[in-house]
């Protein structure tokens, strides 16, 4: 092993703790990595001052970019990572190497993609083409001030890429078996429904919401919104809160609650979903606060598909599969800017204790990162 090792990197990564927004150290830690490879890194913090709670703290953004002619090939990726949690057989923060694999928070999601893409950079000539790391602060989180800010960074100075790649861990049950082209689009909704508070035992003199709330919600869940289409999954409404907070047991609240969240393909968007629910909610005498996180969106088999692909076959021998199931991710902002792919490392243990990677599929991500980035960058000479 060599300082410029997917494995070394990872670990300078790992053990810098940076739970949502991630800011100071970890930062420095990418930063130290990509200024010996002529890189230049611009690091700006995004939402100072901003007092809306569910914006989250200010983020930390860097972008490095080398390189001023040809094809622009673009990473993109996130060094914040989500709370530990308690039971861990390791410290989480203190990268530690058992057998076969490399144990720490962010191991999988995803400083290790960092790390293999950062450790390919190091083979790549850096009159190839130009190069750029798109790296955030805050992924797991509201994501307001995470990429978004920094594609806003990019439009500013005029560097927009041609293509971009995520790495984020969209691999099952071994490294190549999957990578995503597109995502469903997200959408969560706060139904809130008003009535009078009394006594149970005069219910005439009251106004019970909770029967109008589960009336709605009885409604909400017969919907069938589609069966799929094409390249995405059926689109799926699932109910994750039911708010009353009654301490009584002889009185009839005067509000009731429910959260829905929403995952849904190219044959809806978000307005239209709001405007459907809402229409169900306010007749049954509520009313609903909808809040779109991302809509679906599709990067059509291609180029930077067949090139991961290709590298992927190479090195695995697999033959990846297409997909746009799983949850969003912030290429949904990326990919209002140009083609976008997924891929990286096997997802088993994201977000879990002890989430850990297996070093040969390190070693073998920063290859096929590494085919991917000349795959591209040649393609047009």
């Amino acid at each position: 092993m060599n300082d410029h090792s997917p494995l070394s990197i990872a670990k300078a990564l790992i053990a810098c703790s940076s739970v949502t927004p991630a800011t100071g150290s970890v930062f420095d830690a990418a930063q130290a990595a990509l200024l010996p490879l002529g890189f230049t890194v611009e690091r700006f913090v995004s939402g100072e001052g901003d007092a809306n709670p569910d914006h989250g703290a200010p983020v930390e953004n860097l972008f490095a970019i080398r390189g001023n002619g040809g094809r622009h090939f673009a990473f993109a990726g996130h060094l914040d990572v989500v709370p530990a949690g308690d039971g861990w057989a390791s410290d989480p923060y203190v990268p530690e190497v058992r057998g076969d694999l490399l144990y720490g928070r962010g191991a999988v999601d995803m400083k290790g993609s960092i790390a293999a893409f950062i450790a390919a950079l190091h083979t790549i000539p850096e009159d190839a083409g130009t190069i750029s790391l798109i790296i955030t602060g805050d992924e797991e989180g509201p994501a307001i001030y995470g990429t978004r800010a920094l594609i806003d960074h990019m439009q500013a100075r005029g560097t927009i890429p041609d293509m971009c790649l995520v790495g984020e861990p969209t691999s099952v049950n071994r490294l190549g078996d999957m990578m995503k082209i597109g995502r469903r689009g997200s959408v969560n909704m706060w139904i809130s429904v008003d009535g009078v508070q009394g006594h149970v035992a005069y219910p005439h003199l009251a106004d019970n919401p909770i029967t109008k709330l589960t009336a709605i919600l009885a409604e909400i869940d017969a919907l069938v919104l589609d069966e799929g289409s094409e390249f995405f999954q059926a689109s799926n409404i699932e109910v994750t809160d039911l708010t009353v907070g009654n301490p009584a047991h002889n009185v009839i609240p005067a509000r009731a609650g429910a959260r829905l969240s929403i995952r849904f393909n190219d044959r809806h968007s978000g307005a239209s979903l709001s405007a459907m629910i809402a229409a169900i909610v306010e007749r049954g005498g509520g009313t609903l606060k909808p809040v779109i996180s991302g809509e679906p969106f599709f990067t059509p088999p291609g180029e930077l598909s067949d090139a991961i692909a290709s590298a992927v076959k190479q090195v695995t021998g697999l033959d990846p599969e297409p997909s746009t199931t799983g949850g969003t991710s912030d290429a949904r902002f990326l990919s209002k800017i140009c083609p976008v792919v997924e891929f990286g490392l096997c997802n088993a243990t994201m977000h879990k204790l002890d989430e850990a990677v297996a070093i040969e599929d390190l070693n073998q991500l920063s290859e096929i990162y590494r085919r991917v980035i000349m795959a591209i960058l040649t393609a047009s000479k």
